[in-house]
């Protein structure tokens, strides 16, 4: 096994974690070998009904909040200390993987699994939680989850946000049966959580470029998620002359180019168009109005936002070029995120414990972390992608580097709660 110079700290039973990432993962499987479960719906319940019975297993107090977060809870030596939270969530995006999140909460599940069996206390609590909707797929607005237990979460915004059948996260709650009136009571207060710490698939190529396991994160990359929307003129695609279209299409297709440009150019920036919807949408017709998305994420807030601008700017110049009328909505903006000291050193122990090099790495994707900032010191495990893949059926992290991350979760969550 990779980077296991003291095999004796491996504590995990590797078997059962991956046991019920396999099992998990048949929930919400479609035919092409990817998984979709998104929040609110029967695909997560199913799957958050399953991890209720892991969590039982492991001896652990289950409560879902109003959020619809799902809590499993292991006492300490002091019931009344602040609690440490490890987890993430097992909503995924269409057709993902069976890693991008429910390793994390599975991970954190066998942990307390393994310090029940093997009678370890703790001063803090420990708690393992599954958050709702960390990936934003269904409603194009994630993190409902970690948003609501942060206190972060306006009563609003479930009403403003709704997926493509038009219906709201609101609406979507009461159909889950939860009321979404009651959301502020998710909201823990500050001083109730003594850290967070979460084990991911890095889904970048980094850890296996060093041939490592596993590495301690740095800090979380603050995305933008912008809507555009264009309106031009709808035209028959025979008879109206190209120096006489409004073609909102063609607009759009000069502002991508122009945001891989201006991402490109920095080195650090991502920009990612992942939704486009034209109308009429006919293939004699000249689309009339255009609506893409835009992430748009760096590690450096004042870069990421400079890059915005001059996109922002471009695209208003390339409209009014082409008669295209031009409306950029905010879905979502969150700061970078760096993690904090108190948990980046237990997890540099952890690794040194469990003989794995202590690589440092940033991540570029967001995480329900990143919420959590200002409620509680808060940390990141990665553990090694292969080929760096993800939100795809070919997401991969073999069994040994799950067991690799999962132990050296195990060391850091045993240090944060003042075990022994």
């Amino acid at each position: 096994m990779r980077a296991t110079r003291q095999k004796e700290r491996y504590v995990i039973d590797t078997d059962r974690l991956w046991r019920r990432i396999s099992e998990l993962g048949e929930i919400g499987r479609q035919e092409g070998g990817g998984v979709t479960r998104l929040s609110f719906t029967e695909e997560e319940r199913a799957a958050k009904d399953l991890v209720a019975s892991y969590m039982k297993e492991a001896g652990l107090s289950i409560r879902e909040d109003a959020a619809g977060n799902l809590l499993g809870r292991r006492g300490g030596r002091s019931p009344d200390s602040p609690a440490v939270l490890v987890g993430s969530h097992v909503d995924s995006v269409y057709n993902g993987g069976n890693f991008d999140g429910p390793l994390g909460v599975l991970s954190g599940i066998e942990v307390l699994h393994v310090m029940e069996e093997q009678g370890i206390e703790t001063k803090h609590p420990i708690e393992v939680v599954a958050f709702t909707d960390e990936e934003g797929t269904r409603f194009s607005f994630g993190m409902i989850g970690s948003r609501a237990l942060a206190g972060r979460l306006p009563p609003e915004d479930l009403i403003k946000y709704e997926d493509g059948d038009d219906v709201s996260v609101a609406e979507a709650m009461r159909a889950y049966g939860l009321d979404p009136e009651r959301i502020g009571e998710a909201a823990r207060p500050v001083g109730s959580v003594k850290a967070y710490v979460e084990l991911h698939i890095e889904q970048g190529q980094v850890l296996e470029n060093e041939d490592l396991p596993a590495g301690v994160v740095t800090g979380i990359a603050g995305p933008v998620w912008l809507r555009l929307s264009l309106e031009g003129e709808t035209g028959h695609a025979g008879a109206t002359p190209m120096n006489l279209r409004r073609d909102s299409l063609a607009a759009a297709a000069e502002i991508m180019g122009l945001i891989e440009a201006e991402a490109s150019a920095t080195g650090t920036t991502v920009g990612t168009v992942g939704q486009l919807n034209l109308k009429p949408g006919g293939i004699n017709i000249i689309p009339g109005r255009v609506e893409f998305s835009l992430d748009l994420r760096d590690i450096d807030e004042g870069v990421r936002d400079r890059v915005e601008r001059r996109i922002t700017e471009g695209a208003g110049e390339i409209c009014r070029r082409r008669d295209v009328e031009m409306d950029i909505e905010t879905l979502q903006r969150l700061a970078p995120a760096p993690c904090s000291e108190l948990v980046k050193s237990a997890v540099e122990r952890a690794c040194e414990r469990v003989g794995i090099r202590a690589h440092a790495l940033p991540s570029g994707a967001g995480h329900d972390g990143m919420q959590l900032t200002e409620l509680c010191p808060m940390g990141m495990i990665f553990v090694c992608s292969k080929n760096g893949v993800s939100h795809s059926p070919d997401e991969w992290s073999t069994k040994e580097d799950c067991a690799a991350g999962s132990n050296v979760l195990y060391w850091t969550v045993l240090d944060l709660a003042g075990g022994g």
